[in-house]
């Protein structure tokens, strides 16, 4: 008698990520601090005793901050307009990834944050996420389309806590982060460098902001020596038909791109340094890549899929390749800076995240690295070390720049 021997078929990470939500039915939950066994318990933590508290809270509202939850809590608030790779999904169908994000706050930074998922983008929108504040020690926005993510941040920054769209600011800090080590390993000087950027959304403007230093104190960090940044039709530059009708890209057009230059990615790719792209798969060729300068930076980020593979980047001749994806080196992801950044801002009861907190995040992701090689630029996503180093030079920049709270 012959014994068939059967294999277990293999299940991919989707089917198992649907099975897994299933049986836990999310990923966080809300836990109790104190004990609530007898009826003295109940009298500290509710009535009558928490009326003391509330009196307290009401003759100064900064109370908040020690005697409540608000002093470590955020909000992570989206419409569900540009979730991942799936686009506009809407609020429902966004809570598994507000969740995800939520769990990372609490495992790298003990940061309690929670979903809020709005169904649709509309004139109130901005009143109703002041409107949550008081309850919160801080707002993440997130997967939020552009431009509303700009409108929505530009309008938030007066509420007295710190607001920040981490798809634009955490994908900013850890860009110059890593390209400040890449700078190291490839001996190019940072202030030298000729950079295209490919994506104009909400990651490709506040790259460029932060490596050219719009809107930055220049006294603040080094801004590169140009930018060209490169959306769906080309070359973004001052004279380019339409471009007033979008603030952001007029923005661009004025401040990146001195020489002028026209065309489309390939050209501006010719003689340049560094290319990062935030766009969409496959729109960068091995070409491409051969006619920028001697030792190219490529960080290809576009997710799931690059805009080229490294292997292709680098049988093109790039010294040093980054992309969004963790099963290749150097992987360029906002999970190593938003958890430090809020970390750092909630420690000192921040009222706002300011430009120099982000560039002394960006630092001290960099400088995590003592030795940077071509396939180690920056540290490990989930090391909850650099998050503490991250924390401790955002905690210091916020009490150097005004917005550390004092009681």
């Amino acid at each position: 008698m012959t014994t068939r021997v059967t294999k277990k078929k293999k299940t991919d990470v989707y089917t198992d990520s649907l099975a897994f939500h299933e049986k836990y039915h999310g990923k966080i939950e809300v836990h109790s601090k104190v004990p609530l066994a007898n009826r003295r318990d109940l009298s500290l933590a509710y009535t009558p005793g928490v009326a003391a508290v509330c009196k307290e809270i009401a003759r100064d509202k900064n109370l908040a901050y020690k005697y409540t939850l608000k002093a470590n809590t955020i909000a992570i608030v989206t419409d569900g307009s540009r979730v991942l790779s799936l686009g506009n999904i809407g609020g429902y169908a966004a809570i598994p990834v507000m969740e995800g994000k939520a769990l990372l706050f609490k495992k790298l930074a003990d940061i309690d944050a929670f979903p809020i998922c709005f169904e649709n983008y509309h004139t109130e929108f901005v009143d109703e996420v002041k409107n949550i504040a008081p309850v919160f020690g801080g707002i993440a926005l997130e997967d939020i389309a552009a431009p509303k993510c700009f409108e929505l941040e530009e309008a938030l920054q007066g509420i007295g806590i710190p607001v920040m769209h981490d798809d634009q600011h955490g994908t900013a800090v850890v860009v110059l982060a890593a390209l400040l080590n890449a700078c190291k390993v490839t001996k190019k000087r940072f202030e030298d460098l000729n950079i295209v950027i490919c994506g104009a959304g909400a990651a490709g403007f506040a790259i460029t902001r932060i490596l050219k230093c719009i809107g930055y104190d220049p006294n603040l960090c080094s801004s590169v020596n140009d930018i060209i940044v490169c959306d769906t039709k080309g070359i973004i530059h001052r004279d380019r038909e339409g471009l007033y009708a979008n603030k952001y890209k007029f923005i661009i057009g004025e401040g990146t791109n001195k020489r002028g230059r026209t065309g489309t990615l390939a050209d501006a790719m010719e003689g340049a340094d560094v290319c990062i792209g935030v766009s969409v798969p496959g729109i960068i060729t091995q070409s491409m890549v051969r006619q920028m300068n001697p030792d190219p930076i490529i960080f290809a980020m576009a997710y799931p899929l690059p805009e080229i593979y490294p292997a292709d980047a680098l049988l093109a001749g790039a010294a040093v390749v980054g992309t969004g994806r963790s099963e290749y080196p150097n992987q360029i992801n906002y999970a190593l800076a938003f958890p430090g950044i809020f970390r750092g801002a909630l420690d000192v009861c921040a009222t706002r995240i300011s430009d120099e907190m982000k560039v002394a995040a960006a630092h001290a992701l960099a400088n995590y690295v003592k030795q940077p090689r071509k396939d180690r630029i920056l540290p490990k996503v989930l090391n909850r070390d650099v998050v503490k180093a991250v924390a401790a030079a955002v905690r210091e920049a916020a009490i150097e720049s005004g917005c550390a709270r004092t009681f």
